[in-house]
């Protein structure tokens, strides 16, 4: 059987509307499947360590992570061992629990290039999703890890990054948003601009 060619898929950039849409749920399928691979080519073309289905135009409960980027970097030092092998789809996720003294951490996003800026989040979460067979989980996630799938989780309920900022950040970020919705941006990897 001939091998199927992953296909890489322009990144969705800050404007569009599917960014703000809350994604349905997935049947696991022969067709998800190669989804989630070109999801995962997608995010390593552009360097991502999470890419969810909204950042590619689709508007589907699934997002795919790999945090082994992060596990050099003293900063996460604690993490290390944990992200050199996180590396997973999630299907249909659901955070069920978030708890511990919220910290933050800068963030960034495909979708918005070039901007990043101190996120305040949970470090622990519950995450209830299926397989990549259809079976229920139960998961329990913390630190860097964590926050890696409270982001990419927040894609698929419409939120972006820059919705968490305090109000004064928000404005002062406007023009370099516009900027991007726009198009005004370069980036090395394929964006898509919904007011091109």
């Amino acid at each position: 059987m001939p091998q199927i060619q992953s296909m890489i898929y322009p990144i969705v950039a800050f404007g569009h509307p599917v960014l703000k849409r809350k994604a349905k749920d997935v049947e696991v399928s022969q067709d998800l499947l190669a989804f989630i691979d070109d999801l995962y080519e997608t995010m390593y073309a552009a360097k991502g360590v999470g890419l969810a289905a909204p950042q590619v135009g689709k508007g589907q409960r699934v997002f795919v992570v790999d945090g082994s980027p992060f596990a050099e970097d003293p900063e996460n030092a604690v993490d290390s061992e944990t992200l050199k092998t996180f590396k997973r789809a999630f299907i249909n996720p659901v955070i069920v629990e978030e708890s511990g003294e919220p910290w933050g951490f800068e963030e960034g996003c495909l979708s918005i290039p070039d901007i990043h800026a101190n996120v305040i989040r949970h470090p622990n979460i519950v995450v209830h999703s299926v397989d990549e067979q259809g079976k229920p989980l139960v998961e329990s996630f913390s630190g860097v890890p964590a926050r890696i799938i409270q982001h990419e989780f927040d894609h698929i309920e419409g939120v972006l990054f820059t919705d968490r900022l305090q109000p004064l950040k928000k404005r002062l970020l406007k023009s370099k948003l516009n900027d991007i919705a726009k198009g005004n941006i370069s980036t090395d990897y394929r964006m898509k601009f919904y007011l091109k």
